[in-house]
Parts: structure tokens; sequence; C-alpha cells
């Protein structure tokens, strides 16, 4: 059991890296798509939207196993609903399929976050905060890996060499087994009512908006510029960024990270959207990288400073959700900005979630 133990740790941050990498692996994919299908700006968003919708309701299946101390069978099941969607890739070659196997993609996405999340909760308490950073970089890691796989030309090639890097992870988790002692969750409602909690809520939905605003449709304002293998290799340089940021992030107080999320992640984004020179692209995406990282790790310490552990389970769902819901607006608002503006607007999507965090800023460092 101590052997499995040593290992539990590695293996959680490679579940989370390849649940990432499954949320970025479309993004180099994008054009391709449009080019097979003949869709626009505003329906590849929405193909890129459906994943979190799937994950919506995989948050919802997963806790009640996680709960019961199942947590090695919600993650293996996750993991072949992931495979599944991604089967639907490889072998599928119209959008109709295309959104399906995105969907189901999401379910076991949503399963497997929460396997892992409430896993490192488990295993290590009164280490949270920094276990989950470098949970965060895990992923931020894995973000890096999914445009290094769709970069590899095409739509089918990208999500095979996806589909066996899960097949290879549920070995993993077998090996790393159940924890030694069983850690109790609860929910409780009233977490909901923090302040500190929307605070951390409205961060994790405005740095996953303004990431599904990137993957969703800034690759069709690149590829003006930018072949698919380069535009993967921008996305891999920038979760690079992500993972260090979300990582150095933890030695500093939580709530100033919020502050300095904002003003970076809008700041790449807008530019982004404003020019079409390469080196300017890099800055745009460094910048929002940067804020990215700072945000996740700022808003999970918000999060464990208001509510704690031990009554997390309801809180922390919803804030997950909340995250996830800005995936699904991102690339929905974003494609629809596009379609009507230009990206020269696309700025004003994550200027308008932003304005959300400083009001929640506002209130929780008002409040008793």
């Amino acid at each position: 059991m101590k052997t499995r133990e040593s290992i539990a740790y590695p293996v959680l941050m490679v579940l989370g890296a390849l649940d990432a990498a499954g949320y970025s692996v479309i993004a180099p994919v994008t054009p391709a798509i449009a080019r097979a299908t003949g869709a626009g700006p505003a329906l590849i968003g929405a193909l890129v939207a459906s994943f979190p919708v799937g994950i919506m309701v995989g948050f919802l299946l997963a806790p009640p196993g996680v709960k019961k101390g199942r947590s090695t069978a919600v993650l293996l099941v996750s993991l072949g609903l992931v495979a599944l969607g991604s089967l639907g890739f490889v072998a599928g070659h119209t959008l109709e399929i295309y959104f399906a196997a995105r969907l189901v993609m999401g379910l076991g996405s949503g399963g497997v976050w929460i396997g892992v999340t409430f896993g490192t909760l488990e295993r290590w308490p009164g280490q949270e905060y920094l276990c989950m950073s470098r949970i965060f970089s895990a992923y931020a890691v894995g973000a890096m890996v999914g445009p290094a796989l769709g970069a590899i030309g095409g739509i089918r090639a990208p999500f095979l060499a996806y589909l066996a890097l899960l097949c290879a992870s549920a070995i993993l988790v077998v090996l790393a087994g159940r924890p030694a002692t069983n850690r109790a969750f609860r929910s409780d409602l009233g977490a909901l009512r923090l302040p500190g909690f929307w605070l951390a809520s409205s961060t994790v939905l405005f740095v996953v908006l303004a990431l599904g605003t990137m993957d969703g449709v800034l690759p069709l304002h690149l590829v003006e510029r930018l072949s698919q293998a380069e535009i993967g290799a921008l996305y891999a340089g920038t979760s690079l960024l992500v993972a260090a940021s979300a990582a150095v992030a933890a030695r500093s107080r939580s709530r100033p990270l919020v502050l300095a999320s904002a003003a970076l992640v809008v700041s790449g984004i807008a530019l982004a959207g404003l020019v079409d020179v390469v080196p300017l692209w890099i800055v745009a995406f460094g910048l929002a990288g940067l804020g990215a990282g700072a945000g996740y790790t700022g808003s999970a310490g918000v999060l464990l400073e208001a509510v704690g552990t031990e009554r997390i389970v309801t809180a922390m769902v919803v804030w997950s959700q909340l995250g996830i819901l800005g995936y699904l607006l991102g690339p929905l608002a974003g494609g629809a900005v596009v379609q009507g503006l230009g990206f020269a607007a696309i700025g004003l999507v994550p200027a308008a979630a932003a304005a959300i965090v400083l009001m929640t800023y506002t209130r929780a460092r008002s409040a008793p």
C-alpha cells in the first residue's frame, strides 16, 4: 500500500495533464474541421462549447461515487468515456458526429476532474493549497500537450494519438489504487452564501472563459499567418507559461493574484485580436498565459480559505461547474463577437467577465 501511495500523486498529475489535453487538442484542429465541413466561426465556437456542456453533466454524476470511496472506478469509467468520444473524431467525418463525440468527451472529463481533485484533497490534508496549485500546473502542462497533439495535422491523427495516451493512463489508475485511509467530505449549501466563494467562482469562470475564447475562435485569426503546426506550438508555449505561473503563484496570497490575473488576461486577449503580427501574438499569448496561471491558483486559494475542506463538496462542484460554464460561454460569445464585430473586438469577452470579478472582489473585501 505504501508503494501505491508513493505513486498516487504523480498519477493524479498525469491524469490531470491528460484531462487538460482533451480540452486543448481541438484548438489547432478547428481550422481543419472548418475546411472539411464548411462551418463558420459561430458553429466552430459551438462545437468547442459542446465539450463543457458534457463536463457540467459529469460534475453532477461523479461526486456520489467519490463520496462512497469509489474514486478508482469513477476515474476508469470517466477515462473510458473520454476515449469513446475521441474515437468519434477518429472514425467520424461529419459535423454531427463531431458534436456528439465532443459532448461524450466532456462527460468523461467532468468525472476525471472530480476524481483527481478529491483524490488530491483526500490524500494530503493540510497541504491542499500547495497540492492543488501543482495539480493546476499539471493541467496547464496538459494544455500544452493538447496543442502539440493537435499540431500533428488533420482531424483524425491528433485524436488517435490522444486515444492511445488515454488507454495507457487507465493502467496507471489501477496501479495507484485507493488511498490508504478515507477522508470524509460533506456537502454544505451554506458555503454558497460566502462572499469568498463567489469571488473564487467568478475568478475561475473568468479564467476558463478566457481560455475557451482563445481555444474557440482565435485559431481562425492566427491561421492568417501561421500553419496548423505553428498554431499548436504557440498554444503549447502559452500552456507552459500557465503551468509555471500556477506553480509560482502558490507562494503568494490568493486575493492579489485575482487582480493580477484580470489585468494580464484581458490585456493579452485584446492585443491578440487587435494585431496580425506574429511577434505581437507571442507577447499577447504570453500575457494571457501568465494571468491564467495566477488566476487558477488564486481562485483555488480563495475557495479553500473561505470554505475549508471538510464541507467543500457542494462548493467544489458548483465552483467547478461555474468554471466550465466559462469554457461554454467563451467560445460562444467569442464566436458571436467575431462574427459581428471582427477579431479586433474579441477583448470585450474577457473584459465583461473581469468586471464581474471586480464586483465580487469588492464585496468579499468589505465582508466581515
